[in-house]
């Protein structure tokens, strides 16, 4: 007797249109907003509506970018994410849940080397065909981490008695992703 096996379509992250941003506040009364500028994923599919669909992605640390070298070299340190020790970040196990016209995305987060489950909202934008004849899907996906969590403890105190770094990290991807 034969089974049926079900095909899974594989997506590749279209790093020229996408996006991986985070936001942290700063001194509790501003948001420093920034982003990691090379990073590589895929989905695995075998559904059009992309619900249980398997999704990992890496980021290299060393492209993280704020707009302000001193704040990247700080964040490259050891204070914060060790990019020499631990260059990447890494998205593994991921499964996206349809949950009405939202999705769910939970799996496994990794950051210097510890891993902590988390949770993200995510909203497809819809599938089109691009004038070169590749169908793209594009996906907004949202979340929030407790840095300390992942080992990034840096901290200070303002002389007023402020704090300097938020713990909170707010996640925004704007993502397409490219049918193979």
């Amino acid at each position: 007797m034969e089974t049926a096996t079900a095909v899974k379509t594989t997506w590749a992250i279209d790093p020229t249109h996408s996006e991986v941003q985070f936001k942290v506040k700063h001194l509790v009364i501003s948001t420093v907003t920034g982003f990691f500028r090379s990073f590589e994923g895929s989905v695995r599919s075998e559904s059009e509506d992309f619900d249980g669909a398997e999704v990992s992605f890496k980021l290299d640390v060393d492209s993280i970018d704020t707009n302000q070298s001193d704040r990247d070299g700080h964040l490259k340190s050891d204070d914060f994410f060790a990019a020499e020790k631990y260059p990447q970040i890494t998205f593994d196990n991921g499964i996206l849940s349809k949950d009405g016209d939202k999705y769910v995305l939970k799996g496994d987060l990794t950051i210097r080397d510890i891993t902590k489950p988390v949770s993200m909202t995510a909203e497809l934008g819809g599938i089109m065909e691009d004038p070169y004849g590749n169908t793209k899907a594009g996906f907004e996906v949202n979340g929030k981490v407790n840095r300390k969590e992942f080992g990034l403890m840096w901290d200070t105190i303002t002389e007023a008695g402020g704090v300097v770094v938020g713990d909170d990290v707010r996640l925004h991807f704007n993502i397409q992703v490219a049918r193979g």
